[in-house]
């Protein structure tokens, strides 16, 4: 790997964690106890959900659970992941779902991997908070 590749790379793990980091504050900041606990399992096996149902399933599961509440740890970890897509592939159509479905088998894979690299971030955040849910096995 040549350094400006490294150093393009760095960066692009940098912005993830620096997005990652300030949506981890946000739920300490603001979202209850209870809330953040489940937050913390829940982002812990969002990458096993991509990896048996797809990105499309997974995003239209967060949607589902959230039921309009984007406070609760659906709504919120929908928000960080579909805010960090609409950044890094530069959106301006707040259809993530549709847009989604309309890539190439290419970007679609392009896009699965990029979010599994940034989820990387939001669960190892979580687990540095201690954030995990007893009732869920967590």
């Amino acid at each position: 790997m040549t350094d400006k590749t490294q150093s393009a790379q760095q960066t692009l793990q940098q912005r993830r964690a620096k997005h990652a980091w300030n949506n981890i504050e946000y739920i300490d900041r603001s979202v209850p106890e209870k809330t953040q606990k489940k937050y913390g399992s829940l982002v812990r096996g969002l990458p096993q959900l991509i990896q048996t149902d797809g990105l499309g399933q997974m995003l239209a599961f967060l949607l589902a659970k959230a039921g309009g509440n984007e406070q609760s740890e659906h709504g919120l970890a929908y928000a960080h992941i579909a805010d960090w897509i609409k950044q890094e592939f530069k959106l301006t159509d707040n259809k993530l779902i549709e847009w989604l479905l309309r890539q190439s088998t290419a970007d679609y894979r392009r896009t699965t991997a990029e979010v599994l690299a940034y989820i990387n971030w939001l669960k190892r955040f979580a687990e540095a908070k201690g954030w995990k849910s007893e009732d869920n096995g967590g």
